[in-house]
């Protein structure tokens, strides 16, 4: 079975090895058809502690780490500016 992958920006860096990963997701409403923006914040293992909030990065699921977490960060696509 191949992992899933997901994109996103690192919102929170709070914790030890873990940052908060929010992934926007554009959908189309059911009845109305106009085009939303939903967002999924997911909790991600970083080993090496290298993102920091505002960072573009790619998640992949694992195995559960922990209660909540069950996401690696995979790769830094882009730092942030600031």
């Amino acid at each position: 079975m191949v992992a899933k992958e997901k994109i996103g920006t690192v919102v929170s860096d709070k914790m030890l090895n873990t940052r908060i990963v929010a992934v926007s997701d554009r959908v189309s409403h059911k009845n109305y058809g106009k085009v939303i923006t939903r967002t999924k914040r997911y909790v991600a293992h970083d080993i090496e502690s290298n993102s920091k909030i505002g960072d573009k990065v790619k998640i992949q699921e694992t195995r559960p780490i922990s209660k909540s977490k069950n996401w690696i960060l995979v790769s830094i696509l882009e730092k942030s500016s600031t």
